[in-house]
């Protein structure tokens, strides 16, 4: 039976989206409609023609038939980027699993419309001979005010309003009167919010090499063709993919189209933005989640009327209402952060494609060290594989070395720092070379414990420990880095009430803490997210360590992801090992990455570069090849486990996720969907889909919410997409208490 009834929104805006009118459909109409489709309906009570946008399809109304009106017609002679970003959000629904709002709250691209910022500006309006006049009249009068406002016109010609008002102290009132008797004219103007804070590089662009130009080539063949395809682009740290993605951008715009580029953090913006500017001026802005509302709009107007051509940010700005989209470029597509942890659980990557083909665009994917997922698709023929071996202008990749820290502890070395690193980093203070140190943690320690009873401090709303910190802070504190709780440090456990309570493990803070003392005399700057926490913070981090103002930057992994400091030498890794033998089958990928790219920071510019890499596991194959840079063995050695293990990218995996604020009730619930999923599975004669689960998830409570899970695992995603159809359908009409939640995670890149 064709569909005869849709939901149609109004007002395209985060207050309108959920506000959903039903319509009934002509037959005329009915098999023409499709989501995303711009209409015109009959609205109110007057029946006034209104547009909207259709976001649901059904068999079935929602009220009395005879009560609700039939749509006008489609409106087919404009395809707006509204419609085509209602069309992504309903794919995102079926695929990860949620709600057509939570998907639509996902690509809308702004909030709430916001009043534009007017410049004003003062002018006299008579010339200066009839000026001087009524300065003259103004001063028998004592009209102080307008005495003031007259010389300063006089003498400047044009001052800004702002300036009149606040410095002068000219009231509206006085303003209005010099208006009405035709002494002076207030010209308004839009202004933006300006969203950029970032300097321009000075520097000379650099050129090309043939490796370079050759993809580029490719590229504007493809392109030139309208072959929209899926590019692949491996290239090792400091290959120089920037300047290959800009070349690429350059193509589109002679087009008269624009491009998204996403970059995995906000702390990228700052040195990307800079590169950016310098080739292309003024055609980029950026969009991102430390900006207030007010930037955020003028931004998307400026996008949706072609102002600029080219969006820059993290994985939100996939959403930026480009109209003429021709390229979307994925730098670092490896990262986790391009996987989103709210409903739905979209990856950036996957949406991108989607939305390319949408738009008829292409897609570039860059990485040193790229997916598993990609990498393999890439090998299949589903993207076109580009490879950069060399570093630009020759430079050769920096010299490894890898520490034991068994061997450290046998010489009584218990510092962070083994003994090479040491040198190393005294000998780059001598030569006032720059260094980085990466450590994976931050706070002082990674938890707090008793060594009478053993007692660990936990977070009382969530199943960890608490860490602690003493940064920007007068008593040292514990937190939570799940729900945000604190408490302060007490030097007594809570149990036993013995003094013997201690800080184990170690993070930045401490690793910071441990460099002062030993080099008293360097200049040591720390990036990580409680230093990070300004809307600027990145940016002076990042600027002042590139202006030298630092020998030593100590951070997380914001720190090792695409940034080039030509005078860092050396980099040191500290527990190199640390997310080695997590419970997680992406652990080797995720530190393979982190490793590679942390090495790749060193000897960017002319210099050579040094890493030092410690661990308590230098044998192990991940931590070799990533000393030696080599993908392709590490990709042939992980690809073997995931094949033997059936785990993604050779199959599909879903977690399905089931919270609630009582244990026995969540247990009870996470039983009965599997068994539910089992009976399903049953009446297919499809049997490529195998069920996991239920268990309780390695954090069992986080925000005072018990947690448990099952897996789905197939190869066939069509079959995924039906299993999660069902059981969606399924808690639907099961509902359990309004504390129990459902959630879809399709390939995650956490644990659980």
């Amino acid at each position: 039976m064709s569909a005869k009834y849709v939901d149609i929104i109004i007002d395209i805006s985060h207050e309108a989206i959920d506000r959903v009118f039903q319509y009934k459909v002509p037959e005329t109409l009915s098999e023409h409609i499709q989501i995303g489709q711009k209409v015109e309906i009959p609205f109110g009570k007057g029946n006034s023609r209104r547009t909207g946008y259709i976001v649901g399809i059904s068999d079935n109304p929602k009220w009395e038939d005879s009560k609700l009106k039939e749509i006008h017609g489609i409106i087919t002679n404009e395809v707006p980027v509204e419609a085509e970003l209602i069309r992504l959000a309903a794919w995102m629904r079926d695929v990860y699993g949620s709600t057509m709002y939570q998907a639509l709250q996902t690509v809308m691209p702004v909030k709430k419309v916001i009043r534009p910022v007017e410049k004003k500006t003062i002018l006299l309006a008579v010339d200066e001979q009839e000026g001087n006049l009524r300065l003259m009249e103004y001063r028998r009068n004592k009209n102080t005010a307008k005495v003031r406002l007259l010389e300063a016109l006089l003498e400047h010609g044009a001052i800004p309003y702002s300036l009149a008002k606040d410095k002068l102290n000219i009231s509206v009132s006085t303003f209005d009167r010099m208006t009405e008797e035709g002494t002076i004219r207030i010209e308004s103007s839009k202004q933006d919010r300006n969203a950029m804070n970032v300097r321009v590089l000075q520097a000379k662009e650099p050129e090309l090499n043939a490796d370079q130009k050759a993809l580029v080539e490719e590229f504007a063949s493809d392109y030139g063709a309208q072959d929209y395809k899926t590019y692949l682009l491996h290239g090792v740290t400091g290959s120089g993919k920037t300047e290959v993605y800009m070349h690429a951008i350059d193509v589109v715009r002679r087009e008269g189209r624009q491009a998204i580029v996403l970059i995995p953090e906000i702390a990228l913006t700052f040195q990307t933005v800079m590169r950016f500017q310098r080739h292309f001026g003024d055609q980029i802005t950026i969009l991102n989640s430390r900006m207030s509302d007010g930037e955020r709009y003028d931004q998307y107007k400026r996008i949706q009327n072609g102002e600029v051509s080219i969006v820059i940010g993290p994985r939100s700005a996939l959403f930026a209402p480009c109209t003429d989209l021709g390229l979307i470029i994925i730098d670092e597509e490896h990262e986790n952060s391009y996987k989103s942890d709210n409903l739905p659980k979209y990856h950036a990557r996957e949406v991108a494609i989607e939305r390319a083909g949408y738009s008829h665009a292409s897609v570039i994917l860059g990485s040193a060290t790229p997916s598993l997922q990609s990498y393999y698709k890439a090998g299949q023929g589903e993207y076109r594989l580009w490879e950069l071996t060399k570093r630009a202008n020759d430079q050769v990749l920096p010299e490894v070395q890898i520490v034991d820290l068994r061997e450290e502890l046998q010489k009584g070395n218990r510092s962070h720092f083994s003994y090479a690193l040491q040198e190393l980093l005294y000998d780059r203070l001598q030569k006032g070379q720059q260094s980085m140190i990466f450590m994976n943690r931050r706070g002082y320690a990674s938890f707090v414990s008793c060594r009478s009873c053993g007692t660990v401090v936990q977070c009382p709303h969530c199943q960890v420990s608490l860490t602690y910190h003493d940064h920007n802070t007068a008593v040292p504190k514990l937190v939570c880095h799940y729900c945000g709780y604190e408490e302060a440090f007490v030097k007594q456990c809570k149990q036993c009430g013995s003094k013997l309570i201690g800080r184990f493990g170690s993070g930045t803070q401490m690793v910071e803490a441990e460099l002062r003392e030993l080099y008293p005399q360097a200049k040591i700057l720390r990036m990580d997210a409680d230093t990070t926490k300004g809307k600027h913070g990145h940016e002076a981090i990042l600027s002042a360590f590139a202006d030298g103002q630092a020998d030593i930057l100590v951070g997380t992994q914001m720190i090792v992801k695409g940034h080039d400091f030509p005078n860092v030498t050396l980099v040191g890794i500290l527990a190199a090992d640390l997310s080695l033998h997590s419970q997680d089958y992406m652990a080797g990928e995720r530190t393979f990455d982190l490793l590679t790219q942390a090495a790749g920071r060193a000897g960017r510019g002319a210099l050579t570069g040094t890493v030092v890499i410690q661990t308590y596991d230098p044998d192990h194959p991940v931590i070799q090849t990533a000393a030696m840079q080599d993908y392709k063995s590490f990709y042939e050695n992980e690809i073997a486990y995931r094949v033997a293990l059936k785990y993604p990218p050779i199959y599909h995996m879903m977690v399905v996720l089931v919270t609630g604020t009582g244990e026995a009730e969540t247990e009870h619930v996470i039983h009965d969907m599997v068994d539910a999923c089992r009976k399903l599975l049953q009446t297919d004669t499809e049997q490529s889909v195998h069920l996991i689960g239920p268990t309780t998830p390695v954090i069992g409570k986080i925000k005072d919410l018990y947690r448990r899970v099952f897996y789905i695992r197939t190869k066939d995603m069509a079959d995924m997409i039906k299993v999660k159809d069902r059981l969606e359908t399924y808690t639907e009409s099961n509902k359990q208490s309004d504390s129990i939640r459902v959630y879809y995670d399709l390939n995650p890149m956490n644990i659980y």
